[in-house]
């Protein structure tokens, strides 16, 4: 992979067309992308009244007070209601959520379709790599446990997905697929391009692709976005030359206070904290300057699939 990721330039003339927001008006962080495309011109605004509509069970899987405490305090930062409306999460949809982590969204989704007729499917560490180590084999085997009550998560659908994963889904079936945090490991591990076109074949027409990822804007990316943080015209890019249209972007996700130059990089604000280029904590490292960040500038970018 080359050292700096080519952004092609976007079109000036959308600087007339602004940027979606979602949530109250804010002004952009400094130096974030205002030249992203406009969406199709045979598509309605982003806006959607479905999307400005209250979605009563998607409120209480958010605030249901089940979630793991350290997930609900990550919603300041993170917004779920209001990103997974902007999304356009709604009852009946199949959904895949890939690399879900330690399942903040699972906590959400999964009850959600599990009331409203739909389907989540995690995209899981794919146990058909012969490379896959043991921890990640221990961690999907935990995931699974974790979420095994379908009396609460409904019945949960399992894929592999990674660097060699096969297909995600038949052809044209999914609705939703979610991306959170994940990109900048598909740079460094050299597969966002594949893991895209993935997600493109699974996807039905009109279905969509959400992306959330740590914002290195106004700053240049770093190579492979060693740090965490990728540039929104590395991501409009690479959606777009997988066969995505661009749909809109949200400013709810973004934090202003992130200067993007931290010493271990996105790592060392919360939820992670990293204190050492090694990862064992220094217990002489001085936290509160990151505390006081909070979690990560990120974008929010929806793209469709024509």
């Amino acid at each position: 992979m080359s050292p700096r990721l080519r952004v092609v330039p976007l079109p000036a003339f959308v600087m007339a067309l602004g940027i979606l927001w979602v949530g109250a008006a804010q002004a952009l962080p400094p130096g974030a992308v205002k030249d992203l495309p406009p969406p199709p011109a045979d598509r309605p605004d982003p806006v959607t009244a479905s999307e400005a509509a209250v979605d009563p069970v998607l409120r209480a899987a958010v605030d249901n007070p089940a979630r793991p405490p350290a997930d609900r305090a990550r919603d300041i930062y993170r917004h779920p209601y209001e990103s997974l409306k902007f999304w356009g999460l709604k009852p009946g949809l199949v959904v895949i959520d890939l690399q879900p982590g330690g399942g903040y969204w699972t906590e959400i989704l999964a009850p959600y379709a599990a009331k409203t007729g739909g389907v989540y499917v995690a995209g899981v560490s794919d146990l058909a790599n012969p490379k896959l180590s043991e921890a990640a084999k221990a961690g999907r085997a935990k995931f699974e446990a974790k979420f095994a009550d379908t009396a609460r998560y409904g019945a949960i659908r399992y894929v592999g997905f990674g660097p060699v994963s096969g297909p995600l889904a038949a052809p044209n079936s999914v609705d939703l697929i979610i991306t959170s945090r994940e990109i900048h490991n598909w740079l460094g591990g050299g597969y966002l391009d594949r893991a895209l076109a993935q997600a493109y074949a699974a996807l039905k027409p009109g279905g969509i692709l959400a992306v959330e990822e740590h914002r290195a804007d106004p700053k240049p990316q770093a190579p492979n976005a060693s740090n965490g943080y990728v540039a929104t015209g590395a991501v409009v890019e690479a959606a777009q030359r997988a066969g995505f249209q661009f749909a809109g972007s949200s400013e709810i996700n973004a934090n202003p206070k992130d200067t993007k130059d931290h010493p271990f990089g996105v790592w060392t604000l919360p939820p992670t904290r990293q204190s050492s280029a090694s990862g064992t904590p220094d217990p002489n490292f001085d936290h509160s300057p990151y505390d006081a960040i909070g979690e990560s500038d990120r974008m929010t970018l929806k793209f469709r699939k024509p």
